[in-house]
């Protein structure tokens, strides 16, 4: 059964964010300095993106905490996206149209029932144009009440998502400090290019080795000395 809490796809950015500020480091600097040719920087950050799924359980617990969070935030997707491009605007339009029928309405009916127009067609218009103002209003209303929750929702989308973004600060902390530079300092003591040499002792001479063995006339003491002959020697 695959682990919930295994490294996603989209992390995989972020880990390698961090493990580039991991390589960035002082101590892990200081070690890869001792291989000018750079390849065991290479070969230690391929270690460490092979290694990415253990590396990063030991910040398993901010993980999920960061998972939950932005599940919980992402919004949810609207079943019929038309209808719901389409609302808002009658919200905006319907209590604009509404008023000025209405204003039309009521300007010419009152002026007909002024010029004693016989009939019923002032007070219909004078009728239809009061429904239409109270149409305006009722839909301006809800327009209002729809904006402002709205603003609601969006004051606690901005709080949801600046939760999120805490939740991925600590895993990335967590990642770096218990997971990633513990696991390059373990690569870096295991790597045999960056292993430290113990310093060369002084090498002491073996007196049964011919080759370390002293000419006795390489002494200093025969040095500037002549060969002493028969002759030479005393009686």
């Amino acid at each position: 059964m695959a682990d919930p809490l295994r490294l996603r796809p989209e992390d995989r950015p972020d880990f390698e964010a961090v493990l580039h500020l991991a390589l960035t480091s002082t101590d892990i600097q200081a070690a890869l300095g001792a291989d000018p040719t750079g390849r065991a920087t290479a070969r230690l950050r391929l270690r460490a993106l092979g290694d990415a799924d253990e590396t990063a359980a030991a910040a398993r617990a901010e993980y999920g905490t960061y998972l939950a969070l932005r599940t919980s935030a992402e919004p949810d997707q609207p079943p019929h996206p038309a209808a719901g491009s389409l609302l808002p605007a009658l919200a905006v339009l319907t209590p604009l149209i509404a008023a000025t029928s209405a204003a039309v309405l009521l300007v010419l009916g009152y002026v007909l029932q002024l010029t004693d127009t016989e009939g019923t067609l002032p007070g219909s218009l004078v009728t239809a144009g009061w429904v239409l103002t109270l149409i305006a209003g009722t839909s301006a209303l809800l327009a209002f009440a729809a904006t402002l929750r709205t603003a609601i929702r969006g004051g606690d989308g901005t709080a949801r998502a600046a939760r999120v973004q805490q939740a991925r600060q600590n895993w990335q902390r967590a990642l770096l400090d218990r997971g990633l530079l513990p696991h390059l300092r373990r690569c870096l003591r295991e790597d045999p290019v960056l292993r430290p040499t113990p310093p060369l002792g002084v090498r002491t001479a073996d007196p049964h080795d011919s080759r370390n063995a002293t000419n006795p006339k390489e002494h200093p003491s025969h040095v500037g000395q002549p060969e002493q002959g028969p002759a030479d020697q005393p009686q």
